[in-house]
């Protein structure tokens, strides 16, 4: 079962070039879809990713993708 990533291209607290490059490294079987996610409250505020279901948000790029990992179907 391949992985269900979503990134926002509107979030301040990611650079979206780097952060598709680092989930496709971590889930290379993922379609990393982009695009607004309706989560702009929390967005605002801090980094973040949906995977498989899950809203994952911290402060920092790095942060986020580090709490993501255990979400991530191998």
């Amino acid at each position: 079962m391949a992985n269900d990533i979503r990134v926002c291209e509107k979030c301040k607290h990611i650079k979206l070039k780097s952060m598709v490059s680092k989930l496709q490294k971590m889930a290379p079987d993922a379609e990393i879809k982009i695009g607004c996610k309706s989560y702009c409250g929390p967005c605002g505020k801090r980094a973040f990713v949906y995977i498989n279901g899950r809203y994952i948000s911290a402060p920092t790029e790095d942060e986020v993708l580090a709490k993501a990992a255990p979400f991530i179907k191998k």
